[in-house]
């Protein structure tokens, strides 16, 4: 358990699961790690596929793993069990922020509210994914 937020653990997470990175064809290990909101740390890597567009971004593969283990169940208010910040690291150790498709798959399970590591510090993934579509947005129906 990490509480409160320490990034440079996260970042020390995220840079040694980077290293169970499958990342043959991109040469370009990463690694994820996250906080929920009950203190529990996910890590995860990239794994990558012959295909290219089948291959699946640490931060994908963080989320999965955090379902799979019972440690993610839903969106946030859902309880502590929704991400409470996220660090993604390449194979320098550089502080890596999470691409379009990555925010998107964050923002279900960790809303706009979410800690992002970046180059420039944390911040709240609502800054880097502003008027996002979430699940809230399913509850609006379109009436012809």
């Amino acid at each position: 358990m990490v509480t409160p937020i320490d990034f440079e653990v996260l970042r020390k997470a995220a840079a040694t699961a980077m290293t169970r990175a499958y990342a043959p064809y991109s040469r370009f290990p990463v690694g994820a790690a996250a906080l929920t909101g009950s203190g529990e740390l996910i890590t995860a890597a990239n794994v990558e596929n012959v295909s290219y567009g089948l291959g699946l971004c640490a931060e994908v593969a963080l989320v999965s793993v955090g379902v799979s283990r019972g440690a993610l169940d839903g969106p946030p208010g859902s309880g502590n069990k929704s991400l409470a910040a996220v660090a993604v690291c390449d194979g320098d150790g550089r502080a890596l922020t999470p691409c379009g498709r990555c925010r998107q798959v964050l923002l279900e399970f960790g809303g706009p509210d979410l800690l992002v590591d970046g180059a420039r510090g944390p911040r709240p993934l609502g800054d880097l994914l502003p008027d996002a579509f979430g699940p809230g947005d399913l509850d609006r129906v379109w009436r012809p």
